[in-house]
């Protein structure tokens, strides 16, 4: 007999490591994203701002409210 993966055991299980992805990126930023808050400067303000912009474009593909 074999197992076959069904959509949602596949579903699931990609919605399951992208939770675990989210938790670990809520960490990061509590943590400043492991930058020492008196040393910030423009270059992690421009990466902050790529991380947003692809955060807008996840948010467009799931319910197109993208800014």
């Amino acid at each position: 007999m074999t197992t076959q993966t069904t959509a949602i055991d596949a579903y699931l299980a990609r919605a399951a490591a992208i939770h675990t992805k989210l938790a670990r990126l809520q960490q990061l930023a509590d943590d400043h994203f492991g930058h020492d808050p008196e040393a910030i400067h423009w270059g992690h303000v421009g990466d902050l701002g790529r991380v947003d912009q692809a955060l807008d474009d996840l948010l467009a593909i799931f319910d197109g409210q993208a800014k």
